[in-house]
This record gives structure tokens, sequence and C-alpha cells, in this order.
């Protein structure tokens, strides 16, 4: 068999190739000893004439370009530090602005929001609620029904029932017969007994319901109300050289006692409408300073109408009951608004705050009174001169009137910062507040 024909090509141009072999895997066969054109190491193959070719090598294995890494949020997530520090708070929380308020009382202010990267702790509170997923309710075996809610009429006649049981223990002491020498006191103990379980429980519902637990201030606001009810009798009989035991008989200021006791009402009322302002202005506030320029007025409104309401029940009981001055006014004035800015704090959660104003100014009255009894001894007369000389000048109304006044500027003043924050408008006040 013939072999067949082959091409030569010029001298030094390589050996010869094959006709119709000259493409192999869709490329062009290179003659021997070229040079690939992609600088690759020829590897030597054997070709159809029994010679080595040059074959092209594999490509190269290309560096991979590295992966795109999501961003960091900086050098350790500030958002998620504070998620692992609230943990429960987040996961317990029935909305965002919980969360806010809970943040605000562990000291968070827009500041450390800014260092977040959000504007505010409403923006960080959402973010929080969000990323944290909802904690599932722990079972219970037989959960106990929730008690009705009372009606707005039935809360009145509570708020009004001090008023009217101290208005009948003094009309019954006023009718009861000196028979023995019991009969007045056991009447009078009777009924101080009764005014006290009333105002227990008229704060006991509505908006004087206090929400969480503190210190007590029921001592100091017995010595207040006993102050106030025999106080200026008691420093007038100790200036005088007195009392003189066992045949003293206390003269209380029963209209004072009235006033007060019927003060409860507006005190209730005054402290809904705080409460429901105030948190309309949290739902509605962009950021703490917003919230705070809305409640500071609310609240100096708030207690510039009780204090209106207090003078004017002081007056109409003057009137009626006789016994009462400009002074007598002013000192029972003053121990209303701090009983009612006490009993605000108390219900927004400052129970510590509200017993040590109370405290003080009992601590300022009690003062009076030691320092009149350690005037007798010997060598001690200077120290009752202080108080000898306001009561000459002013009378002894003056002792309870400073002592409260003091005492209220400092609770009103602690207020404002206080009472003007997220954690003091929690969901759970207001709600109760605007049921019918």
């Amino acid at each position: 068999m013939t072999a067949p024909r082959t091409q030569r090509t010029a001298p030094g141009d390589g050996p010869l190739t094959p006709r119709g072999h000259g493409v192999r895997d869709g490329r062009s066969a290179a003659p021997i000893g070229t040079i690939d054109t992609d600088d690759r190491p020829a590897t030597p193959t054997a070709g159809l004439d029994g010679q080595q070719s040059a074959a092209p090598s594999p490509p190269p294995a290309t560096r991979k370009e590295p992966a795109a890494r999501p961003p960091r949020r900086g050098p350790a997530d500030p958002v998620r530090a504070l998620m692992h520090r609230h943990q429960e708070l987040c996961a317990r929380a029935v909305d965002a602005l919980e969360i806010a308020a809970g943040l605000e009382a562990h000291g968070v202010t827009d500041r450390t929001a800014a260092r977040c990267r959000h504007r505010d702790v409403f923006s960080l509170a959402e973010e929080l609620y969000a990323r944290v997923p909802r904690a599932e309710p722990a079972p219970v075996a037989a959960p106990r029904p929730e008690p009705a809610p009372r009606s707005r009429s039935v809360r009145a006649v509570l708020h009004l029932l001090p008023g009217a049981v101290c208005a009948a223990a003094v009309a019954a002491l006023a009718s009861a017969a000196p028979t023995t020498w019991w009969t007045r006191p056991a009447v009078a103990l009777a009924g101080v007994v009764l005014v006290a379980l009333a105002v227990r429980l008229s704060v006991r519902s509505g908006p004087l319901r206090a929400r969480r637990h503190g210190a007590s201030a029921t001592p100091w606001i017995c010595w207040t109300a006993g102050y106030a009810l025999c106080g200026d009798w008691l420093l007038t009989e100790l200036l005088a050289g007195g009392p003189d035991l066992p045949h003293a008989h206390p003269h209380p200021a029963v209209a004072t006692a009235v006033a007060l006791a019927f003060a409860v009402a507006p005190a209730a009322w005054c402290a809904r409408f705080f409460a429901v302002r105030g948190r309309r202005g949290l739902a509605t506030s962009r950021g703490l300073g917003e919230l705070a320029a809305r409640v500071r007025p609310l609240l100096l409104g708030a207690t510039g109408l009780f204090l209106t309401a207090q003078v004017a029940l002081l007056v109409g009981t003057g009137l009626l009951l006789g016994g009462t001055g400009a002074r007598e006014i002013a000192a029972a004035t003053a121990l209303g608004v701090l009983l009612f800015l006490a009993r605000l704090l108390t219900v927004h959660g400052f129970r510590d705050a509200a017993a040590a104003g109370l405290a003080s100014a009992a601590a300022l009255e009690a003062l009076a009174v030691v320092t009149v009894l350690t005037a007798r001894l010997p060598g001690l007369a200077p120290l009752g001169r202080p108080v000898e000389a306001l009561t000459t000048a002013a009378g002894p109304a003056a002792v309870p009137a400073v002592a409260c006044t003091a005492a209220a500027l400092g609770l009103l003043l602690y207020g404002l910062r206080a009472l003007t924050g997220a954690w003091a408008h929690s969901p759970a006040p207001a709600a109760e507040a605007d049921r019918p």
C-alpha cells in the first residue's frame, strides 16, 4: 500500500506534518522547537512520524479572589453587648416602649444610644425588640382569674370615703356626752382608726395605687398627720411649761383633719390627670428630651391643681367648723402638697424618695419638740430659742409650715427629674388609669 503523501515545509521549519492531521482538539499543531505564545512550558509528546512534539501544558491554577466579608458592626458590636446584658428584659417585653423604659432605669441614655449608632433610646429599643426572640410564658397549672376592674363611680365613692368618715367621726365626737372620762377619748380613737382604714382602702385602687415595692412611708405619714392634728397645741403647751398631765385635754385641729381627709378625692383626680397625659406623651415623644419637656409642665400643672383644691377645702371647712386662720391654712396646705407628691412618686415607682421626703418633714417637726424639751435642762436653754423665736413671730403653725414646705419643695425638684423619664410611665399604671 502506498504511504500517504506529505507536504514538506521550507528547510528549518521543522518536521513534516501529515495533511489532514494539522488540527488536534481544535488547535493547530505547533512545529517542533517553537515556543507557545502563552509562555507555558511544553511537554514533549510523540508525533505521528515518531518524533517528539511539544504539547501545551495544563493552565496553571489561578489564585482565587478572597470572598467579600460582611461588614462588621464595629470592634465589639455594642448593640449585641446590650442585648446580652439585658437579655431577660428584652425577651419578656411586650413592646419596644417597655424596653426603652427598662434601659433608662439601668442608666442607658441618648448618649449611650449614639455610641450604638442610634439617634435615641427609643430607636435602640426598637432594634433590641426586633433582634431578641420573645420568651415563652411559663406554663401555670391554674391561673387565677383577674379581678373585675372597678368602675369610675365606685372609685369616686372610695376616694370620698375618708372625708365622709372623718366628718361623721367629728360629728360623733361633738355629740358624745362626757359621761365618763374615757368616753370622748374612745370616740376619738375609734374615729381615727376608721379614717385610717378608709384612707387605706381608697389608695389601694385607681390612680393612687402603688404598683412597686419599696420603703414604707406609713410611720412618717402617721407622724405628720398626727402633728397636723395636735402638734400646734402640744408645742404651745411645751413652750408654756406644760402640759399638765394627766389633766391636760388636747384640742385637735378638726377643720384641718376634715379638709385633709376630703383631699384624697382631688389627689386621685390629679394623679390620674398626670398618669394619662404622661403616658400619652411617652407614646408620641421621639426622645427622652422631648418626653421630659412634655412631662414637666404636666407635673407642675397637677401640683398646682391639687394646691388650689386643697386651699379651697381648707377655707370651706374653716368657715363651717371654725378655728382655721391663714397660718394654719398655710401649714395644712404644705402638708397636703407634701402628701400628694409623696403618693405620686410612690405610684410611679419611687417609694424610697417619697419615704425620704416624709421622713425629713417628720424629723424637723420632732426636732422642734425635742429642742423645746431639752431646753428645760440646766444650761441647755439656748437650744429652745430658735423654736421659741419662730413661734413668737409666726405662731406654732410656722413649725409644720416650714418643715412640710421644705420637704415638698425637695420632692417637687426630685419629681421634675425622676417623673420625666420613660421608666416612670410604664404601660401598667396608664392602662389601669384608663380603665372605665
